[in-house]
């Protein structure tokens, strides 16, 4: 396996990327998740088939990392909210998960305690293998609209907001106030030193809730997540797939610091940079069809561009994927746009 890792990581170099202030002594990488598969293959274990319990397993995942030239490492957990696995699901698609269909079923869940939504010690556990110049960037997995929408599913979101909106309020509700409360106690941890959410709004050219109800709904949570981690001093990172761009603006006033999950075939990178990178760092943005695909002279050129228009302007850019590291692309292909970012200056 070759090793991409830095002698000396520094991720304060992320942060100058981030907040877009100082000038970055090199290009760092930033990736929002990698499939276990991926992993698998990078480090030729068995990661794949690990439980986050295993003793083994956070080690082998920092070492992937490391071993990638990172100064960070990516990380989310879980609400620890019971819901059927896809393999248990009854059925396919958006409402394979549903566990919540009415009033009545919502105040039976058994939700988690608002105090302890997520298992933190996974991140104590990651704290510990971190070497120095590295720092966590963690959040819980799943955005506000992505657990309302696999709870009860995106057709019974449709009828609620329509036949039962109390459901919507009373689910977005709950759901951001336990986002709140994860945030506010992970954004003290040292082993931290920046927040991130996932939550896909959208897809090829549109956000699935229409933007007013994002802005009743959505918006409001992650200004509190981004009030959370501003209060210690941290930056808030929001990745998100599909076509926002009616709602750009209303992220950019939530505080969020640094947009991660551009598509050539929506918006890419480069044009995102020129449109808002001055309030909100684009992170990555290498389209992941390109990077499965291309040979390696094209993919050389295809990263070599991007770095020119993204980050030899002002040094404000990461590189990485425009969505995440998955089972299907070639490991050395993905070795091989890292390899070009290790060659960048400004």
């Amino acid at each position: 396996m070759k090793t991409l890792r830095r002698k000396q990581p520094d991720f304060g170099q992320f942060l100058k990327v981030v907040t877009r202030t100082g000038t970055p002594a090199y290009l760092p990488f930033y990736e929002h998740l990698a499939s276990s598969g991926f992993i698998a293959a990078r480090t030729e274990t068995a990661f794949n088939k690990m439980s986050v319990q295993d003793e083994a397993y956070w080690q082998i995942y920092v070492d992937f990392w490391l071993d990638m030239g990172y100064d960070c490492i990516p990380m989310e957990i879980p609400f620890d909210c019971p819901m059927p696995s896809h393999e248990e699901a009854m059925s396919e698609g958006s409402e394979g998960r549903v566990v919540i269909n009415s009033m009545k079923e919502f105040d039976a869940y058994p939700w988690p305690s608002v105090a302890t939504p997520i298992d933190f010690k996974h991140f104590e556990t990651v704290t510990r293998l971190l070497p120095d110049g590295v720092k966590i960037v963690g959040g819980v997995c799943g955005g506000p609209y992505e657990w309302v929408s696999q709870m009860i599913g995106t057709v019974g979101l449709s009828y609620a907001l329509a036949d039962e909106p109390e459901l919507v309020e009373a689910m977005f509700a709950r759901i951001g106030e336990m986002h709140h409360s994860a945030v506010r106690q992970l954004a003290t941890m040292d082993g931290i030193g920046a927040l991130r959410q996932g939550d896909d709004l959208g897809f090829k050219t549109a956000t699935f809730l229409a933007p007013k109800y994002l802005r009743q709904w959505v918006f409001p949570i992650y200004r509190n997540l981004a009030q959370e981690a501003h209060a210690n001093g941290k930056p808030f990172i929001l990745h998100s797939c599909g076509n926002l761009n009616s709602v750009y603006e209303d992220i950019i006033d939530c505080g969020v610091d640094a947009k991660h999950s551009f598509e050539d075939t929506i918006l890419p990178v480069a044009e995102f940079k020129k449109q808002y990178g001055d309030r909100l760092t684009p992170m990555g943005g290498l389209d992941v069809d390109v990077i499965c695909r291309s040979n390696e002279d094209d993919l050389r050129a295809y990263a070599r561009k991007n770095i020119e228009a993204c980050f030899a302007t002002d040094g404000y850019w990461a590189l990485g994927t425009g969505n995440s590291l998955t089972d299907y692309m070639p490991v050395d292909n993905y070795i091989t746009i890292l390899e070009e970012g290790l060659a960048a200056t400004r």
